[in-house]
């Protein structure tokens, strides 16, 4: 099953489950994905977070509900998964730029969330798969990275917004310096890992080492980036190219090859000498597939 099918069984999950309580790895398992890359690859191809789309779907529905029903606002927000009705009402406010009962009196309709198609998508992001170089398959053979662990999350792109910060803390603050038995000097690895199912994640940032090196204190940590086959994809450019080839990957060239993303993490490196920030960035970014 392609991508695109296998997320459209997810929303048709989602739609069907609207009114009761929906578990992002519940939501996940439809689609055969891990709770934290359907919620990426679910941001990359539709640009709503999993939950952004479920509470914008749960609004739109109760909005019916208050024009189509009698119901009172508190049976309307409980239906919807609100423990009550003032959540409700800021959370329709919000929304709406109304409180369910102004909008029950005005003859003005929202135009609401509708319902995605993933399938729909699919037609448009095709011919988008040749835009960028494509990637080189490679084997790894694994690394022993030595670095300091940052935490960020993927809801509202903070990750985007979190990550140059911290390589900014890990270079100014000459955090690379303590590092013990360096192998490829000038060279910065920024790893991807630690997925948690509410969109939290680690991003390590350090250098790879000999493997008789040994953790210099307690704020560095250890990462043995795992053997395996990558794609390797080349973000030789302004700094923003990095996101939007991570944008590109997860939402147009995995949804539309026959790779798939096996677990574990995904890394970029940067040629941190040849590199002058933010105009030129020498990033090569690698993602695990099978």
């Amino acid at each position: 099953m392609d991508y695109y099918f296998r997320i459209q069984q997810s929303l048709d999950y989602i739609e069907e489950h609207l009114q009761e309580e929906l578990r992002i790895a519940e939501i996940a398992a439809r689609a055969y994905f891990s709770a934290f890359h359907f919620q990426r690859m679910f941001l990359a191809i539709s640009g709503f977070t999993v939950n952004e789309y479920i509470r914008k779907r749960r609004l739109s529905e109760a909005a019916n509900r208050l024009r189509g029903s009698n119901e009172s606002v508190l049976q309307i927000a409980l239906c919807f998964q609100y423990q009550s009705q003032e959540a409700f009402t800021r959370a329709f406010q919000s929304f709406t730029g109304l409180t369910p009962g102004k909008y029950r009196k005005t003859a003005d309709v929202i135009q609401g969330q509708p319902v995605i198609n993933f399938l729909e998508l699919q037609k448009k992001t095709k011919g988008d798969v040749h835009e960028m170089d494509k990637p080189t398959l490679i084997h790894w053979e694994g690394t022993k990275i030595i670095g300091v662990e940052y935490k960020t999350n993927l809801n509202e792109d903070a990750h985007y917004k979190d990550i140059p910060g911290f390589y900014d803390d890990f270079g100014r603050n000459g955090r690379f310096m303590a590092i013990p038995e360096k192998q490829s000097p000038g060279m910065s690895y920024g790893i991807a890992c630690h997925y948690q199912e509410n969109g939290d994640f680690s991003f390590i940032i350090g250098e790879a080492v000999a493997d008789t090196a040994e953790v210099p204190a307690e704020a560095y940590v250890q990462f043995d980036i795992p053997a395996g086959n990558y794609a390797m994809f080349k973000a030789h450019g302004p700094a923003g190219l990095s996101q939007s080839t991570r944008d590109y990957i997860y939402g147009t060239w995995l949804p539309n090859t026959n790779y798939e993303r096996r677990e574990g993490p995904d890394f970029e490196i940067t040629d941190v000498l040849n590199s002058a920030y933010p105009d030129y960035m020498r990033i090569t970014i690698y993602i695990p597939v099978d």
